[in-house]
């Protein structure tokens, strides 16, 4: 087994390249297998943490967050080493309980080691966490939430000391918002506390239950994980254990886009449509033929596409939020007019300026964009400003005539793995330069 290092390749962290080259045209055809999920791979990483022994994570995607997570691993006293997409972390060696500022910044992700470090040690120290400036996401729900359980926090120089002097002590939890963060962070925290823990509006995202399907594998109690209750019955001790993380839904939702903006026919392999439902009608809304088998997915575009018409974004069940910015790309080349809804976050309209650079027509106030779809775009410089808006600026550039250079690449690496080379394998023209 390899020591866990940089990465090499498309999507490298060694250096960060400047910009990504499309020429469009070329509707994209072949088929794909989807990488494994960052926003499942993410807590599964902290989970680690909390139990006695190795967890073997397989399907790990090879991602730019997922390296900055090793690097807390390694931080807190772990061992992490990889081959190929499997990811090994031994936490027995763990000494530390506290993740400095600069690693926290990197990813908001970060937060989701609180839960687990607390499980593991009874206290820990971080900082605020960093990541995509899409607007406001406070982490006040995952600390009330941790209080009720009998973790102290006290916040001191921009620094969270919390500790929890006498365990953490099941209790009930109503989450004012169904957010994704502090419900794994009930889960971790809670999984190993004494007693029972109930959690009222949980978060029910497929990235939740892969969560607890590994915590149960590990010997947690969970139940309900999907559901709006979740009720978790505190262990004594959870073990390491051999886990396959879930296919990534919204990078199969990115590929989904880019065929259909292109004109292309495309193949995806490893998904889990069930995850999709909540997008397929919009591709279907636009005239795509969607055909499922077993984890298959094909995806027809049809001549010209039609509007998606009305999209607003919800927690799941709901269309989702990672998912708004390249389907919004369809939305732009629709024949007719398309209105979208934004309702988790409050700046994730940044990619609508950047699509105009390139010929779209797209008006957004607040919360609401209207789309009014346009024949072609046309290449031209533009910037991604984050993780799911830059992926599709790359979408578009496919689907543009000419030339776009996307700047700001470093954004698409923290989620998708091998962007442009995957790309390439369906007949793009995509390049690093």
């Amino acid at each position: 087994m390899e020591t866990f290092g940089e990465f090499s390749g498309a999507g490298c962290f060694c250096s960060r390249p400047e910009s990504i080259l499309t020429r469009g045209g070329n509707p994209l055809r072949g088929e794909i297998c989807v990488q494994g999920a960052k926003n499942s791979t993410l807590p599964l990483l902290a989970a680690a943490v909390a139990c006695r022994g190795e967890t073997v994570l397989h399907n790990c995607p090879e991602l730019t967050d997922v390296h900055v997570s090793v690097r807390i691993l390694r931080r807190l006293g772990c061992r992490c080493t990889r081959r190929g997409k499997t990811l090994v972390v031994d936490p027995d060696g763990m000494t530390r309980c506290d993740i400095p500022h600069e690693l926290m910044r990197e990813m908001r992700s970060s937060i989701v080691f609180l839960g687990a470090i607390l499980a593991r040690t009874g206290e820990a120290s971080l900082s605020f966490p960093g990541g995509c400036e899409i607007g406001p996401r406070p982490i006040d729900l995952h600390l009330s939430a941790l209080r009720k359980l009998g973790v102290e926090i006290r916040e001191e120089h921009g620094c969270l000391l919390c500790t929890a002097p006498h365990g953490i002590t099941g209790g009930f939890v109503s989450l004012a918002f169904p957010s994704v963060g502090a419900t794994e962070n009930l889960l971790l925290a809670a999984a190993t506390g004494n007693g029972t823990t109930v959690v009222a509006n949980a978060a029910r995202e497929p990235e939740i239950v892969d969560l607890a399907r590994y915590l149960n594998q590990c010997g947690a109690r969970i139940y309900g994980a999907g559901e709006s209750c979740v009720i978790i019955e505190g262990v004594r001790a959870l073990h390491g254990c051999e886990y396959t993380v879930m296919p990534d839904r919204i990078v199969a939702a990115t590929y989904m886009a880019a065929a259909a903006v292109t004109g292309g026919t495309v193949l995806l392999k490893k998904v889990n449509g069930s995850h999709l439902l909540p997008v397929l009608s919009a591709f279907e809304e636009t005239g795509c033929v969607i055909l499922q088998s077993g984890d298959e997915l094909l995806i027809r575009a049809p001549e010209r596409l039609q509007p998606v018409r009305h999209v607003r974004t919800m927690p799941y069940p709901g269309f989702p939020t990672d998912a708004q910015a390249p389907v919004m790309v369809m939305a732009a080349l629709g024949d007719g007019t398309s209105i979208f809804v934004e309702n988790i976050f409050e700046s994730r309209y940044k990619h609508a300026g950047e699509l105009n650079r390139l010929g779209a027509k797209i008006k957004v106030e607040g919360k609401v964009a209207v789309i009014e779809g346009v024949p072609e775009l046309s290449g031209a410089p533009v910037s991604a400003q984050d993780l799911r808006g830059g992926a599709a600026l790359v979408a578009a550039g496919l689907a543009a005539q000419g030339e776009t250079q996307i700047m700001n690449p470093q954004y698409i690496d923290r989620g998708y793995e091998r962007f442009e080379e995957n790309l390439r394998s369906l007949g793009a023209e995509v390049y690093r330069i």
